[in-house]
């Protein structure tokens, strides 16, 4: 079975034009092993953790395409889930069953269903409320035995870095730490900054600097989405394109819950008015973080208009956190 998913990801690789690097095939082969018996991954590697591999390292590095063609490749049962959908998703059946005190429980159980491998995308933690949850899903995941895949841009000590609420993620650490081996992935190249694709998905997008032509300019277009039961402004909606500022995407009181929704409404997004990055309010650049990660997540083909250069915009951004995942991506439009 190893050898067939090393090969499914060598075809992958060769279709997709990519030639993998050293570690990247390291990488390509230890996640293969995790398809062996766990007796033979033992007798292969005494040291293995029992239940998977927790990947980290800079953007662009490879992390996610490997783990994804690994999972493409791997014949079981299996689940793939993003930070944003994830949470969106855990908490909308939290939700519906808020009277049940096991709600958390079963939500969990409804997610995982038969999975036996589950691949975490983007794994991170900023907030001590995810914490708490991530805490009770990878309590859950182990207990069940599950293989499990995480890519992250931390490793497991830098998860949630804010020193008030990191000991709230310490016991998550630590059993990310005892059931997963840890895998550093790294090197000097960013490897969507080489040769981006241009023809489909976010990279097919573009960063204008002046407003094209045909813009929205009237009052008639200005449209209203509503998403469970709130209203939110729009410059317009043209079939399947949904045009919007910065301001009515960031400095509004939304979430990944309305994001979400609109990525599965809209098949292109135009998103106007983008200020320097320090120009806008904290809470402002955590959302248009979130937008980026979304739009990138989906493969939505997007065109950001602002009266600066993507370079200018990026050459202000601060030591936020994910500030350099939001750079790595902006940085595969057309100028």
């Amino acid at each position: 079975m190893s050898q067939r998913v090393i090969e499914a990801i060598d075809s992958s690789a060769v279709q997709a034009g990519i030639v993998l690097n050293e570690d990247q095939r390291r990488l390509a082969e230890r996640l293969a092993m995790l398809t062996q018996p766990a007796g033979r991954r033992l007798r292969a590697r005494r040291n293995e953790k029992s239940h998977g591999l927790y990947v980290h390292g800079p953007a662009g590095r490879g992390k996610s395409w490997l783990a994804q063609a690994f999972f493409d490749a791997v014949p079981m049962p299996k689940t793939r889930v993003h930070f944003h959908n994830f949470f969106d998703e855990l908490h909308l059946r939290v939700h519906d069953s808020r009277d049940d005190p096991r709600a958390l429980d079963r939500a969990l159980t409804e997610l995982l269903g038969q999975t036996q491998l589950l691949f975490f995308d983007e794994f991170h933690v900023h907030d001590s409320g995810d914490a708490r949850l991530l805490t009770r899903l990878l309590e859950r995941v182990f207990a069940q035995h599950l293989t499990v895949v995480v890519t992250s841009n931390y490793s497991p000590d830098s998860l949630l870095p804010n020193p008030i609420w990191h000991h709230t993620f310490e016991s998550g650490i630590e059993m990310i730490k005892s059931h997963l081996d840890v895998f550093h992935l790294d090197g000097p190249t960013d490897y969507r900054t080489l040769t981006p694709r241009h023809t489909t998905g976010f990279a097919s997008g573009r960063w204008l600097t002046a407003s094209p032509t045909g813009s929205p300019s009237s009052d008639d277009e200005k449209a209203t989405l509503t998403v469970r039961g709130r209203q939110f402004p729009a410059l317009a909606v043209r079939d399947d394109q949904l045009w919007i500022s910065f301001a009515q995407l960031c400095d509004s009181p939304l979430s990944t819950v309305e994001y979400l929704s609109w990525v599965d409404a809209f098949r292109s997004w135009v998103i106007t008015d983008i200020p320097l990055f320090n120009d806008a309010s904290r809470e402002a650049q955590q959302r248009f973080i979130n937008v980026i990660d979304i739009l990138t997540d989906t493969d939505t083909p997007t065109t950001f208009i602002a009266t600066h250069a993507v370079d200018d915009f990026l050459a202000t951004e601060t030591t936020r956190p994910d500030t350099f995942r939001m750079a790595s991506r902006l940085r595969l439009l057309r100028t």
